[in-house]
């Protein structure tokens, strides 16, 4: 895969405050990279800097092979930058905000880019509503159509979901995936683990200015070890012979009819559970399994740093 965004050693202070400490990572063109962390962990001072919005005090930074520091007018032609807060003019219509972006990106036919943005992001009854009357998710998307006039190749969406009601947030994910699918690439920074782990290829943990851990939602859920499968049996006795047979290969836990097996979570290893409970012919009324979440793994990462620190 290509490189839309290279980033090797940024540092930044804000007097004797160290804010970035080193921050390295890649992201591949048309996909949807998750920059997870605290509040202050960095976040947001990381895409200020990526958009040309903030100096690095130290390290380099690339957006499709064009320096951060030395060509930013070249950078902010290929990237587009929604913040935390919705940028719309309240006083304007839909239309009339997006037709406003096209005039001033120089667009030969605003009104047909405004149209076209209206069906593409569900606007098109609202089009002439003064946004003043919008949901915060109508608010939203009219805010990531304007960001998308001028075709920028990476987009930047700092918390594009916070505040949103969650059916709001499920219609953001799906533009948002729709965006990547297009071919744009998405840099995202959001406080909600189950955000990045439905929607980004790759995932960074950013804390107290640093990179802790990076990979695929997949990858970093193995560094939390094991999942929980619990069994319920008809019986107490059906549990006490459960948990000797288990207990010889398995770390078990038992109370009452009730029995947690930590195992690596496999599909191998479930079956394997079944299958000697089956030949043993003790068969439980109930099971559920517990797999890593990324909560699990962040709190881990964060628990450890913080131990190492």
């Amino acid at each position: 895969m290509e490189t839309a965004i290279a980033v090797e050693g940024l540092q930044k202070s804000y007097k004797k405050v160290e804010v970035l400490k080193g921050v390295s990572f890649q992201v591949g063109k048309g996909s949807i990279f998750a920059l997870l962390g605290s509040n202050g962990a960095g976040k947001t001072t990381t895409i200020n800097i990526l958009t040309t919005l903030l100096k690095a005090d130290a390290g380099t930074a690339t957006i499709d092979g064009v320096d951060v520091r030395q060509r930013p007018e070249q950078v902010r032609q290929r990237i587009s930058l929604t913040g935390q807060f919705a940028a719309v003019d309240n006083r304007l219509t839909a239309r009339e905000n997006l037709r406003l972006i096209s005039d001033l990106h120089h667009l030969p036919d605003s009104a047909q880019t405004a149209a076209a943005l209206l069906q593409q992001f569900n606007l098109v009854d609202a089009a002439d509503r003064y946004v003043q009357t919008f949901s915060g998710g109508m608010r939203r998307r009219l805010d990531i159509a304007m960001s998308l006039i001028g075709s920028p190749s990476v987009i930047f969406l700092d918390e594009p979901t916070t505040g949103l009601d969650p059916e709001a947030r499920n219609d953001m994910w799906r533009t948002i995936k729709a965006l990547a699918k297009g071919g744009t690439t998405v840099f995202l920074t959001t406080q909600y683990l189950d955000e990045a782990d439905q929607l980004a290829d790759q995932i960074a943990v950013l804390h107290q200015g640093k990179i802790i851990a990076s990979g695929t939602a997949s990858e970093l859920k193995r560094l939390v070890s094991g999942s929980h499968i619990t069994f319920t049996f008809a019986t107490e006795k059906q549990c006490v012979a459960a948990k000797a047979l288990l207990a010889k290969h398995y770390q078990v836990a038992s109370d009452g009819v009730t029995l947690s097996v930590i195992i690596d979570g496999t599909t191998s290893q479930v079956a394997q559970l079944f299958a000697q409970l089956r030949d043993s012919h003790i068969e439980p009324t109930e099971f559920s399994q517990k797999v890593p979440t990324l909560d699990d793994v962040f709190l881990k990462l964060v628990g450890t740093a913080k131990e190492e620190k």
